[in-house]
């Protein structure tokens, strides 16, 4: 049995007494990883606290068996965007007794124990509605085989140092793609073995970042894709995907999504294609990380943004909001949400670049720079040349979409 741990995590070993949770943390935890459950709780707390905030992994070495015990370490992984795991053990009442007649120090009377063991049946009812995601139960067989698989986490590409040429939302205009490549100082030529795509020449030591709406509403998506796709392939591209490439995703593997005329147009120019390059689509998509954090710590790109205590994080808060940003909750004239302006309030240190809502020109903000200029929409398409901070634009051909709003998403 392998149980995956986020290099960013907050693990809480449960069990009663003697149920092998300091011997499972000696195994497979290094000393400076775990904090013992019992003290002082309040301190406990901070020091937790302390330790999410810089992101290090942090084992809790027996969690009290109460739901409120718990309900404060759910709150901490939640504030500060790491992945809770809990591993309880699942270990028989008279195996923990016979532990425990051999310990040294105090240990619960056999009536305490036999509540604990009750209480940790109550708890496995319920610990997923608790808000842990993730819950691994251990009999004694099965830890004594457990593997821990300390996992990185995909956004974490520090070791990257560009420079790049970070591109912002497409849209299925492949004739300014070109355009602004070749612009960029980018070759763009048909394959020359003749296969479908496209043979990219970056210039020395360049990488292109693409902010995600590859899709949608322009006339050249599957060339759009093509051409990331290989990029991405050859090792001269990233790619983070966009709101509009996780609709087209679940579509292609079958789930029921409302189908606008966007979503429409992509679906029709990839029945123009074999069913294998939907599918390759599909894969691509889906191994996209929402966010990268490059060049150690100071670039981070996301489609929609990211605020600061979010970068290098990874839970479904965090994947959300790179994909849509944040919204007030109101819808404005045009029935479109509201969008919360996340930049004016950023002091983070990391540039943040981003795209999903456009904006008539590209303009700095408190360290952050939308690239969304519209092109679709008759504006234009827009690069950031990094680290020289130089934008790069080309106008777009002509209005492929006739938006309900030119800012729409």
């Amino acid at each position: 049995m392998t149980i995956p741990i986020p290099e960013q995590s907050l693990v809480l070993l449960i069990g009663p007494s003697g149920s092998g949770k300091s011997t499972l943390a000696h195994q497979h935890f290094l000393p400076e990883d775990v904090l013992p459950g019992a003290g002082n709780e309040t301190k406990l707390h901070e020091e937790v606290a302390r330790r999410l905030t810089k992101g290090t992994l942090t084992v809790i070495d027996g969690v009290p068996l109460s739901a409120e015990s718990r309900r404060h370490y759910v709150t901490l992984a939640r504030e500060h965007h790491v992945a809770l795991v809990a591993v309880a053990m699942d270990t028989p009442e008279a195996l923990c007794l016979e532990r425990n007649r051999t310990r040294t120090g105090s240990h619960p009377s056999p009536r305490a124990l036999r509540n604990q063991v009750q209480q940790l049946q109550n708890a496995l009812k319920g610990l997923t509605k608790e808000g842990i995601r993730h819950v691994h139960v251990l009999t004694p067989e099965t830890a004594g085989a457990v593997a821990f698989e300390h996992r990185p986490l995909p956004s974490h590409r520090q070791d990257e140092h560009g420079p790049f040429d970070i591109i912002g939302d497409i849209h299925g205009c492949f004739d300014e793609l070109k355009a602004l490549l070749t612009e960029l100082g980018y070759t763009v030529a048909p394959r020359a073995d003749g296969a479908p795509g496209f043979g990219v020449g970056a210039p020395h030591g360049r990488k292109v970042v693409f902010l995600g709406d590859l899709v949608d509403r322009g006339p050249g998506v599957t060339d759009v894709l093509r051409l990331a796709m290989g990029m991405v392939e050859a090792g001269t591209a990233l790619c983070v995907p966009g709101n509009h490439e996780i609709k087209l995703l679940k579509k292609l593997r079958g789930k029921d999504v409302r189908v606008g005329r966007g979503l429409a147009m992509t679906l029709e120019q990839l029945e123009r294609e074999p069913p294998e390059f939907s599918q390759a689509v599909a894969d691509f998509i889906e191994a996209r990380a929402p966010h990268y954090v490059l060049d150690d710590g100071r670039l981070v790109v996301a489609h929609a943004g990211l605020k600061e205590p979010m970068h290098g994080r990874d839970t479904p808060e965090v994947r959300d909001f790179a994909l849509y940003g944040e919204t007030t909750g109101e819808a404005d004239a045009y029935g479109l949400p509201v969008r919360a302006d996340w930049a004016q309030q950023y002091q983070g240190q990391a540039t943040v670049v981003y795209g999903h809502t456009s904006v008539p020109e590209a303009e700095w903000v408190n360290g952050t720079v939308c690239l969304d200029t519209g092109c679709v929409f008759g504006g234009k398409l827009t690069a950031l040349r990094y680290p020289e901070r130089e934008l790069v634009s080309v106008p777009a051909r002509r209005e492929y979409w006739e938006s309900r709003k030119h800012a729409a998403p």
